[in-house]
């Protein structure tokens, strides 16, 4: 049974849940991605085993902050060994450290384990700067958590790009090969 709801309730509803609200956004845009569902994922190491053939890229996305409270976003390839003590010299910014989960929550709207680019929707202020592996931005299909762990949305790279930019935000695209691990 469909169900029609009224123009007022159905922005009601997308305003309580996160997704909807990120959905229509990438509709909005002429993006549409493959979703997936799957068991919550929580680290890498739980995306590895559990995706089995999913194609595309995927990556690990770290929340970042330095010492003059600066926000940043790392979207790199999963594989990539980063150390963070020397990522503020590739980036131009103070040295960084991880964002704890409160700030990570208030900002981006996520928890641990669902943080991806697709969270920038959340934020409003536009605070957080945002750093891709040129590794990922080379390939053909990128995968993310649409703002929950337990879904996987395939995107294209540009397509991935048109999302970031529409929300206000200017992405740096760095060679991590060349970041000393």
């Amino acid at each position: 049974m469909s169900i029609l709801l009224r123009p007022c309730a159905e922005k009601a509803m997308m305003m309580f849940d996160p997704q909807t609200r990120l959905l229509a956004h990438l509709d909005q845009l002429g993006i549409v991605p493959t979703l997936h569902s799957h068991p919550p994922l929580f680290t890498v190491a739980d995306s590895q085993a559990l995706r089995g053939d999913l194609p595309g890229l995927h990556s690990k996305n770290l929340f970042l902050k330095d010492k003059k409270d600066a926000l940043w976003l790392l979207v790199v390839e999963e594989t990539r060994d980063i150390r963070i003590n020397h990522l503020h010299k590739s980036l131009g910014c103070g040295r960084l450290s991880f964002g704890n989960p409160d700030l990570l929550f208030d900002i981006l709207g996520v928890t641990p384990g669902s943080v991806s680019p697709f969270a920038l929707i959340n934020d409003r202020e536009t605070r957080v700067n945002v750093a891709f592996d040129r590794m990922l931005m080379e390939g053909d299909t990128l995968n993310f958590h649409p703002l929950r762990n337990d879904r996987t949305a395939a995107i294209a790279p540009d397509d991935l790009l048109k999302f970031v930019e529409s929300l206000g935000h200017h992405p740096v695209i760095i060679d991590f090969s060349t970041v000393p691990a």
